[in-house]
Parts: C-alpha cells; structure tokens; sequence
C-alpha cells in the first residue's frame, strides 16, 4: 500500500481520465460500488486463489469468548474487501436489472485488496479498470469489449501489445484428448507453463495419466507455441488442435479475430488459462513485449451473474491493471497554462490576498497563494513538481506579471 505525492497523483488522474474518456466513447456507463462484499460471496468459489488473498472483516461486537469458541474465520467474518471488480458488478447488476438496459455496459475504476507479497508490478491496494457488457450473448461483446480496450491502450500511447486469446472450451477439449479426468489440478500445471516450462508440463501431466501419444502432440503444440520464428496465427495453430477440439469455439474465435482486425495483435494461444474459477468461453491477455506479465485480461463468464440472480445471463469483461500500465504512459508535455501561482509578500494584508485569488479564479485559473522566501529558486521547482506552469509576484499596487516556469 502506498502513499502517492500531489505530483504523482496528478500524473494517475490524468492517465485515469483518458482511459475513462476512451471507454464512454465506446458507450459504457460507469457505477460504483461498495469495497466491501459478504465473505459468503467473496468466498463462493468463482474467484479462483485470489479468494486465498482476500482480507477478511470480522463481525461488530465480537468478544473474546467469540474468538475463543470460533472454529474457523468463517466464524468471525462476516464482510471482506473486494479482491476484483466482477464479483461485486454481478451483485449490483442481480440487485439493479430492473433499472438497467437489457444489454448494460459497464465501467468501474476503483481500488481492490489482495493480500499479495508485493513485488514489481503487485500491490496489496491497486486500482482496476474494468469494462464488462452484460446481456449480450453473441461474439459482439467480445469484440466491443476487445476494440475498446486496443483503443484504450492507443490512447495511453502504449504500443507494441497484443492480444493472447484462447477459449475455454478449447482448453477443456484439448484436456479431454489428453485423457486427462482432473481437469482442474490440469489448468493448473499449464497455467505454470512460463515458469516451469515445457518440459516440466509434460512431466506433471505425465504423472497425472496422459498417454504417450497424447504428450507428443501436446509436445508438438508447445514447440509450436514456444518458436518465435513461427508466428502464431490463429490459423497455424488451430490447424494442429487434435481433430474435434472444440470446432465451435474455433469458429468464434475466428470471427472474433476477423471482427477487430488488428492483423499481428490478436494471437492464438491455446495454453492460455487465466486461473478465475468463473470463466466459460473466450478468455483473453493483453501481452506487452518488455513485461513479463500481462497489462490485463478477462474473458466471458455466462454462469456468475445466475449465481446471484437465479437466471443466467451472458457476460464478457476485461480489466486492465492500473499500477502496470500506469509507468508505462508519459505525459503529453501539453502544459496547463491555467495553473499559476502568486508569490506575495507577507506584509500583504489576508483582504488583498483573497481578493486577488478570486479575480484570478473569476477568470478560470486554478491559483496558489506561496509566500515569498529566501530561497525562490526552490519554491520555483517545487511549484514546477506540482504541476503549475505560471507564476508572478505580488506587489502592492503592481500589476502581475506572469512569467513561465520551466
């Protein structure tokens, strides 16, 4: 958790506000929503090891006899921190269909907590952008959800992405060749697959039953996966999917591709997992070429919103990780010529002062009252650091005359 000086904090509202401008074009509305949820539902198994992570809130008026006779967390909890976005957004959207249209697009930027060990890039307060469309159940949604999340990131002026994506059905389907009955503890090893490399799939699915023959196509796959002189098309690659592998959700992620464009950004990824427990179709990453982790992801998930509505409905959401791509975003240089500041002296009366900063203020500026020091040279840079573009000095009965900070 961190704590965030007026000029860094600037810099993320500004990258928030163009990411924000870029999603409302794409016709999403934004809702917020609280940052607790009931640990029931935090906990109901959809959010895969991130439920591991979550902070718990214990119950009001809890006294030491409570503690003592508790035989679990369970016990004691009965609230927790928001460890994502769409836990929380199927419960507002079971809670306010009634007023919200039969296809509602969303966005939600807002902190979530995970009790993650920090590291380069993880925090255990961070900020997700998240856009999901509810309702729709055809490819449309992956590809608003895909096209407006490429327009983002052309917004921010971060290049050289592109898209991994996969399907769930494909994932399973490709599990089912391999004989393999265990699918979960399955996604789990290849969901592995960058840190203990092929090989080491291989040996642990090899444990878990996978035949011989199954393992030298799934070798095959990986060797195709892993050359970077072979591009990874979506044609190349589904071409060498054992035969009957999900031929639905190779069509769609066909016409999915075909829908964005982009040629050379969407690629095929048959071994992408995304570890959320509540995905059921397309599943999608966004691959940067000088990170060794993703900028975001999402994907579909049609049975979440039933688990609270009763009904199922249709799904698709991306989110994008904030504090990532956040470093990765330079500022414009454009300056804000409405930011100045008054140097004054202090025998200025307080009447003077004010009255100055509301004529300046009248006029649409945004205005800091700094006193005059010894040392201007660092009230100047200081006021450079916090984003001011203009200053001038105040003196009785003189006009101000601006001159430019640099």
């Amino acid at each position: 958790m961190r704590d965030f000086t007026p000029a860094v904090k600037a810099h993320r509202e500004r990258v928030l506000a163009r990411i924000r401008a870029s999603y409302r074009a794409h016709g999403f509305d934004e809702i917020e929503t609280p940052v607790v949820e009931e640990s029931s539902r935090l906990s109901a198994g959809l959010g895969g090891d991130n439920e591991k992570l979550a902070f718990g809130v214990l119950k009001r008026g809890l006294t030491r006899e409570d503690l003592a006779a508790a035989e679990s967390t369970a016990d004691i909890i009965d609230m927790g921190l928001r460890y994502d976005l769409t836990v929380p957004l199927t419960r507002f959207y079971a809670t306010n269909r009634a007023e919200l249209p039969p296809v509602f697009r969303a966005i939600q930027i807002a902190p979530v907590w995970r009790a993650e060990r920090p590291q380069k890039g993880r925090f255990r307060q961070f900020v997700q952008c998240d856009i999901d469309i509810i309702g729709e159940a055809g490819i449309l949604a992956e590809a608003e959800v895909l096209t407006a999340t490429l327009a983002t990131l052309d917004a921010l002026g971060i290049t050289g992405t592109t898209i991994r994506i996969n399907d769930r059905r494909i994932i399973n389907g490709l599990l089912d060749s391999l004989g393999l009955t265990d699918t979960e503890s399955a996604l789990i090893t290849l969901d592995k697959l960058d840190k203990i490399g092929a090989k080491g799939v291989l040996d642990e699915l090899g444990e878990r039953g996978a035949s011989d023959s199954a393992l030298a196509t799934l070798d095959a796959l990986l060797s195709s996966h892993s050359n970077p002189t072979a591009a990874p098309t979506l044609a190349a690659m589904t071409d060498a999917l054992p035969a009957g592998v999900a031929p639905e959700a190779v069509a769609e992620l066909a016409d999915i591709a075909r829908a964005i464009g982009h040629a050379g950004q969407i690629v095929f990824d048959p071994f992408l997992v995304r570890g959320m427990g509540y995905y059921t179709g397309a599943i999608f990453e966004v691959a940067h070429p000088d990170l060794g982790y993703s900028l975001g992801g999402g994907g579909r998930y049609d049975g979440m919103v039933g688990t609270f509505l009763g009904t199922d409905v249709p799904a698709v959401g991306f989110s994008l990780g904030f504090e990532r791509l956040v470093d990765l975003v330079t500022d414009d240089g454009v300056e804000d010529s409405q930011s100045v500041a008054v140097l004054y002296e202090p025998t200025l009366s307080v009447d003077d002062l004010v009255a100055v900063k509301k004529e300046l203020m009248a006029e649409g500026l945004r205005v800091r009252l700094v006193q005059k020091t010894k040392n201007t040279r660092a009230v100047l840079e200081q006021l450079d650091r916090d984003g001011f573009t203009r200053y001038a000095f105040l003196n009785q009965g003189e006009p101000l005359e601006w001159k430019t900070l640099t």
